[in-house]
């Protein structure tokens, strides 16, 4: 009965190293691009109004009277 020997080898090309420097610079690129934008104002919701909202109060002054004692 003969023996099988089956020895498989790696190929030469290793793209683990390339895909992690792609990802690295696309995550940065995402980073850098959200920042620059966040500091420009792109996130700014232009679409409320500006703060017109206007409070009268009127406190009426007390009066002394009939039943009012005083010192």
């Amino acid at each position: 009965m003969a023996d099988t020997i089956v020895t498989n080898t790696p190929g030469a090309s290793d793209s683990g190293a390339a895909g992690m420097i792609i990802a690295l610079i696309v995550l940065v690129v995402v980073v850098v691009g959200g920042i620059i934008m966040y500091q420009r104002g792109f996130f700014n919701n232009p679409s409320q109004p500006a703060d017109t909202t206007n409070i009268n109060v009127t406190i009426p002054t007390p009066t002394t009277g009939s039943g009012a004692k005083t010192n």
